[in-house]
C-alpha cells in the first residue's frame, strides 16, 4: 500500500519563524523556490523526502517532528469542534480555518484545548458532564489504536492458535487452566435480561444459549483480558476521567483486546490487503460477526504496518447514534450534530443482509465510500431491535476496496450535509430545518425546493 503523504507546514512554518528567517532565505538556503516552500507551508504541498533530508542537514531539525499532531488535531478536528452552535453566527469557512492553522498554529492548539476543556463541556446540547463523550475523545487521541494491547493480544492468540486450530475450544481450555473458570451456556429463561455473566461463587463464565459463536468467542476473549491487565489499567489512568468514565474506558478497552484476540493484528491486516477489505468474507474467515469486523477496521494504525483508515457508526431508525469511531479517518461525519437523510445508512434497514455502497461528498469537498448493513442485536426477545452499521474511508482509498470494484471514485457523488442544521448547501429537496445561524428568508411571491430559504454566504 502506498504511502501516506506528509503534511506538516505547521512545523515547517514554525522552525522557519524560530529562526528569523523569510520565506525567500529559508527557499534559498533548502534550495528550493519560495513559492514551492509557501505552498508547503499552507499545506497545499507535502513535505517530500529531499526537503526532509535538506531541513536535517541545514538546520539540524529532526524529521520526527514533522510527524507530529497538527495542532487542534488538525482541518477536521478544528471544523467539529467550530460545528457547535456556539460558533453558528460566526460563519467560519475552511479558507479561513486554513488560514488560521498555517498562521497561527499555536492559537490554533490553545483554541482546541480551552475547548475541549471548557466549551464542549458548557454547551448544553453536546452533552455536559458526559462520560461516553469523554471516552470518545481519549479514544480519538489515540487514534483508535492501542498499541500495547495489540502486541498482548496477537502473542495470546498465537499461544492459542498453537494450542488448537478452534479459537473458542482452545480460550475455554485456556480460561479452565489458568484462571480456574469453566464455561457454561445457559437456556434463556435462566438469564433472563442478560448475554453473559461471571460467576466467581461458581467460577463460570455463564453465557446465553442466546449468543451466536462470534458473540461466545468474544465473550471469552473478554474474560481473558485479565492478562492484560496491567496494560488497560495503565491506560485508564492515563487517561484522567472521572469514575464513570474510566469504567466506561475500561470496557472499550477490554472490548478492543477481545477483538484483538479474535483478530489479530498481522494476520487480519494481511487478510484484508489480500481480500480487498471483503466484508463478506473477514468475517467468515474470523468468526466475527459483521460488526465486530467493522469495528476492528478503525484500529488498524499500528506504525509501520497501517490498514486504511475507516470510521464506524452505528444509528437506530430514529437516526440516533449509538456508536461512532473515526479512527485515522478525521472524518466529520462521525461527529457531526445530526445526519443527513440522503446517506443511505438508514436505508440499510429495508435491505435486509445487503450491504449498501455509496460514494458521497460532504460540505468541504471531501469525498468518502461508505458501506452500509442492517442488524439485529443477539439476545432480544421480546421488541426486536434493529440498527444500521456504516463504515467508511476517503474515497481516495477506497480503491483497494473489493466493494469498490466498478465504482467511479471520481465521478458524481451524492452531496450531503452533517444534518439540517449544520448543513449549508442550497435548494436541497431533502432540507427538514434551516441551518443555525443563518436568517431565513421567506418571499411571497416564489417557492423553491424547500421552504426553509436562508442566508447564503
Amino acid at each position: 500500500m502506498a504511502e501516506q503523504k506528509l503534511f506538516a507546514g505547521h512545523a515547517v512554518r514554525r522552525l522557519r519563524r524560530q529562526l528569523l528567517l523569510t520565506q525567500a532565505a529559508m527557499a534559498e538556503a533548502l534550495g528550493v523556490s519560495a513559492s514551492y516552500l509557501n505552498l508547503v507551508e499552507r499545506n497545499q504541498r507535502p513535505v517530500s523526502a529531499m526537503l526532509m533530508l535538506r531541513l536535517s542537514e541545514v538546520y539540524d531539525f529532526d524529521p520526527r517532528k514533522l510527524a507530529a499532531a497538527e495542532p487542534g488535531g488538525g482541518m477536521e478536528a478544528l471544523r467539529r469542534r467550530l460545528a457547535d452552535p456556539l460558533f453558528a453566527d460566526l460563519e467560519i469557512d475552511r479558507q479561513q480555518m486554513e488560514e488560521w492553522l498555517a498562521g497561527a498554529p499555536g492559537g490554533a492548539e490553545a483554541f482546541a484545548r480551552a475547548y475541549d476543556r471548557i466549551g464542549a463541556a458548557a454547551a448544553p446540547d453536546q452533552g455536559a458532564g458526559d462520560p461516553g463523550r469523554q471516552v470518545r475523545r481519549e479514544i480519538e487521541r489515540w487514534r483508535g489504536h492501542f498499541a500495547d494491547l495489540d502486541a498482548a493480544a496477537e502473542a495470546l492468540a498465537d499461544e492459542l492458535r498453537q494450542a488448537a486450530s478452534d479459537p473458542y475450544g482452545a480460550m475455554a481450555e485456556r480460561l479452565r487452566v489458568k484462571h480456574q473458570l469453566s464455561v457454561r451456556i445457559l437456556p434463556a429463561d435462566v438469564m433472563p435480561g442478560l448475554l453473559k455473566r461471571l460467576d466467581l461463587h461458581a467460577r463460570q463464565v455463564q453465557l446465553s444459549e442466546l449468543l451466536d459463536m462470534p458473540g461466545r468467542t468474544f465473550a471469552l476473549a473478554e474474560r481473558l483480558s485479565q492478562e492484560a491487565r496491567g496494560e488497560i489499567d495503565a491506560l485508564v489512568r492515563g487517561a484522567g476521567l472521572d469514575r464513570m468514565g474510566e469504567r466506561l474506558y475500561q470496557r472499550h478497552l477490554v472490548g478492543y483486546f477481545a477483538a484483538a484476540v479474535m483478530m489479530p493484528y498481522g494476520r487480519f491486516l494481511r487478510a484484508c490487503e489480500q481480500t480487498g477489505y471483503d466484508m463478506e468474507v473477514l468475517p467468515r474467515r474470523f468468526g466475527a460477526s459483521f460488526e465486530q469486523v467493522a469495528h476492528r477496521l478503525t484500529t488498524l494504525q499500528r506504525v509501520g504496518a497501517r490498514g486504511l483508515a475507516f470510521f464506524v457508526m452505528r444509528v437506530d431508525r430514529a437516526g440516533q447514534v449509538s456508536k461512532r469511531f473515526a479512527g485515522a479517518s478525521g472524518s466529520p461525519l462521525v461527529e457531526g450534530p445530526g445526519l443527513c437523510p440522503l446517506w443511505n445508512l438508514t436505508e440499510a434497514f429495508g435491505r435486509a443482509d445487503e450491504t449498501l455502497g455509496q460514494l458521497i461528498e460532504t460540505e468541504d469537498g471531501a469525498r468518502w465510500f461508505t458501506l452500509s448493513r442492517a442488524r439485529t442485536p443477539q439476545g432480544a426477545q421480546g421488541v426486536r431491535a434493529r440498527f444500521a452499521l456504516g463504515i467508511g474511508l476517503a474515497a481516495a482509498e477506497a480503491r483497494a476496496l473489493s466493494a469498490a470494484r466498478g465504482v467511479d471514485l471520481a465521478g458524481e457523488a451524492v452531496p450531503v450535509g452533517l444534518g439540517c442544521r449544520a448543513c449549508t448547501r442550497p435548494d436541497c429537496a431533502q432540507r427538514s430545518a434551516p441551518p443555525a445561524g443563518r436568517a431565513t428568508l421567506a418571499n411571497e411571491r416564489e417557492s423553491g425546493v424547500t421552504p426553509f430559504g436562508f442566508v447564503g454566504d
